[in-house]
């Protein structure tokens, strides 16, 4: 009769079976409030210490108030309308130039493969902010742009590399058969592009391509520098008024997060969803 030997448990695989891995979704939910009571509880000893008093009631009425019976947006409320409106205005441009300075670089031009890779290497190897100073204070004068216009062209330039670089991929990723079947039916090269090879190329490149509209998103904050009153400068401005720093620059980061998580939701759920084509 053999004998039973029962195999020895390090304590090191112990913890982590009992106290690090949980499997209870509902042990995953304590551990996390746990976590946010500890960052609360760090942050309001470090607020105590510095000798700040906390005013979250004052707060509100730079979100939301009321006059003459109407709910008007309050300031942080209009400078997120403001990060919408160049956010949404610099996406669509960014998408446009990234698209053409890929298929320009995809091209048979030796000059316009030279030219998009030379605008690639400048774009994505200088800072952004360093960007819109020279946009602004430089080539802004010259062309007679304002601010908005100015701060928008920073914006797509930088986005617009970027988007270049994941249509180049999602184009070159296709299987050369579909070029040659394209090409065997007779299509030009415009009507392969518009009918065969894009449509493919963006289902494949949608995952990437949302998270680049999250990166315009919070880079956006950047034209603050130009006094363009988006949220982060709308949060600069009622700080420095009201000396409410740590509850306006926490309900500014609540309310780009509140932008953000959902777009970061719809970049996971895609990434699923066409994870097969990929």
């Amino acid at each position: 009769m053999e004998e039973y030997i029962e195999p020895r448990i390090s304590i090191f695989h112990w913890l982590k079976q009992r106290v690090f891995l949980f499997r209870s979704p509902w042990k995953d939910i304590v551990q996390f409030i746990l976590l946010i009571v500890a960052t609360v509880w760090l942050i309001l000893i470090s607020t105590s210490r510095l000798g700040y008093y906390w005013q979250w009631y004052r707060i509100p009425r730079y979100l939301f108030r009321i006059e003459d019976g109407r709910l008007v947006a309050g300031q942080l409320i209009q400078g997120l309308l403001f990060t919408f409106r160049i956010s949404g205005i610099s996406l669509v441009l960014a998408f446009a130039l990234g698209l053409g300075t890929a298929l320009v670089r995809l091209s048979g031009s030796f000059m316009g493969r030279v030219l998009a890779r030379g605008y690639l290497e400048v774009i994505r190897n200088t800072p952004l902010v360093v960007q819109i100073y020279l946009v602004y204070f430089v080539i802004g004068p010259i062309l007679g742009l304002g601010r908005f216009t100015s701060a928008v062209m920073a914006l797509v330039l930088f986005e617009g590399s970027y988007m270049s670089e994941i249509f180049r991929a999602g184009i070159v990723s296709l299987h050369k058969g579909q070029w040659e079947a394209a090409y065997s039916l007779g299509l030009s090269t415009f009507d392969i592009y518009r009918d065969v090879i894009l449509p493919q190329a963006i289902r494949r490149i949608l995952p990437p391509l949302t998270s680049e509209v999250i990166t315009l998103i919070k880079n956006s904050a950047l034209v603050s520098l130009v006094s363009l009153s988006d949220l982060s400068f709308q949060a600069r401005i009622v700080a420095a008024d009201t000396f409410l720093t740590f509850e306006v620059w926490f309900t500014a980061a609540a309310i780009y997060l509140v932008v953000t998580v959902p777009l970061s939701t719809v970049v996971n759920y895609m990434e699923k969803r066409f994870k097969i084509l990929t």
